[in-house]
């Protein structure tokens, strides 16, 4: 039976998950998502390759990064994940640019520790300064992995296109109106935005209206305040895309988050 436990500490996300039948979509976090895989093996794309994530595995997802998620067969898989926010890894490692992982997969004994002392004490709800200590190990242990300082910009095309898709989330994504912004057919603008961002315009507004259709279930601790302020019509509107991301619906979310 899929399982996924979700619990929030210290501005860190950390989720314990079993799953053998459930397979997530394509979808990425604003978060860097850093898991280690317990027991199976954990399959996904990532920059249009199949990667595998055996037992020990640690995964390594830059914010943003586009990918999906399953089992590689019915035995099923164990795995724990920490969602920790760009800014926040910033500031604990002193950087004015986000780090880039180069490597999407590594085995490392101390690293895989680090991750694991983490999860255990988010989802345990452990003292803040305990998390806060940990999480400093975490970061400290991934900025040791093989990073690519070189952070590259977004072009600006991308970075207001992005800036007008998350402008209003009660409606409907008008891509004829934002090409035009650019001087742009509407296939020439999902075009230059799928190469630059890995997912389409309609997939990103899709994604960023779950990531804050979350962030507003943990602040308000209520899916129809979600449902509203996204434009869902129905509760079963938001579960089915909230789902396909977070494995559970977003009132099981809620649930976690309490």
């Amino acid at each position: 039976m899929d399982q996924f436990i979700y619990k929030k500490q210290s501005e860190i996300m950390a989720l314990s998950a079993h799953l053998s039948d459930f397979s997530y979509k394509r979808h990425s976090h604003e978060e860097y998502a850093i898991g280690v895989t317990l027991s199976g093996i954990q399959q996904y794309h990532l920059k249009g390759a199949l990667l595998s994530s055996h037992r020990n595995g640690i995964m390594l997802f830059n914010p943003e990064q586009p990918h999906d998620g399953s089992a590689y067969d019915k035995t099923g898989i164990d795995y724990v994940m920490l969602y920790i926010h760009p800014q926040l890894m910033m500031e604990i490692l002193g950087k004015k640019e986000p780090i880039l992982f180069n490597e999407p997969i590594v085995y490392n004994s101390k690293l895989e520790s680090k991750i694991l002392n983490l999860t255990k004490a988010v989802l345990n709800h452990e003292e803040d300064a305990l998390c806060s200590d940990l999480l400093m190990q975490v970061a400290e242990g991934v900025s040791q992995m093989e990073i690519n300082y070189n952070y590259k910009k977004e072009p600006s095309l991308i970075k207001k296109s992005k800036k007008i898709i998350t402008s209003n989330y009660s409606g409907v994504l008008k891509l004829e109106d934002l090409s035009n912004e650019f001087g742009m057919s509407k296939f020439q603008f999902i075009r230059a935005f799928k190469e630059a961002t890995g997912i389409s315009p309609y997939q990103y507004f899709l994604n960023s209206k779950i990531e804050y259709a979350r962030r507003l279930i943990e602040e308000k601790k209520d899916v129809y305040t979600a449902i509203e302020a996204c434009g869902f019509t129905d509760i079963s509107h938001l579960n089915k895309h909230f789902k396909n991301v977070y494995g559970i619906t977003a009132f099981e979310y809620m649930t976690h988050m309490s």
